[in-house]
């Protein structure tokens, strides 16, 4: 166990902010299917566990939207979450499996299509990668680093 939690803790400490989000969605996926899982085999602590779980995450994904770069759309995926989110609770709250399933295909679809846009921006990025100026070498014009000599 000690290693797979070493694995995961690299794993997410290394992953880009978009490898976080896709991550974060899986996450919602797994708890959602526990939650699921616990509603049919009426262990509702497990239900419980997997719902809590679920919600959690999706209120870490409604927090991290950053309405900077394209407010409207920042709106729509905000509005997006907070239904999953209320979805998930009147799920919980009245033990409804169908309304679960409708629930966790739209956290799927969103997980799908934010993978297909990861897969878009790397294939962009292959074929026109950003061109980085060259950092001018040390004590040279515009380095930012000046010597500074002493004569006795």
């Amino acid at each position: 166990m000690n290693e797979s939690n070493a694995y995961l803790r690299t794993k997410v400490m290394t992953a880009s902010p978009a490898e976080l989000r896709l991550m974060l969605l899986d996450g919602a996926i797994k708890f959602a299917n526990q939650a699921r899982e616990g509603l049919q085999a009426k262990d509702y602590e497990k239900s419980y566990n997997g719902f809590g779980s679920c919600r959690n995450i999706i209120l870490e994904l409604i927090n991290g939207i950053r309405p900077e770069h394209d407010p409207d759309l920042a709106e729509k995926v905000r509005s997006l979450y907070l239904f999953i989110y209320s979805e998930l609770v009147q799920a919980s709250f009245s033990k409804d499996i169908p309304r679960l399933d409708k629930t966790i295909e739209l956290i799927e679809y969103e997980r799908e299509t934010w993978a297909k846009l990861m897969e878009k921006l790397a294939s962009e990025e292959a074929r026109h990668p950003a061109i980085q100026p060259a950092a001018p070498a040390p004590n040279q014009p515009g380095s930012g680093i000046s010597s500074l000599s002493i004569q006795a």
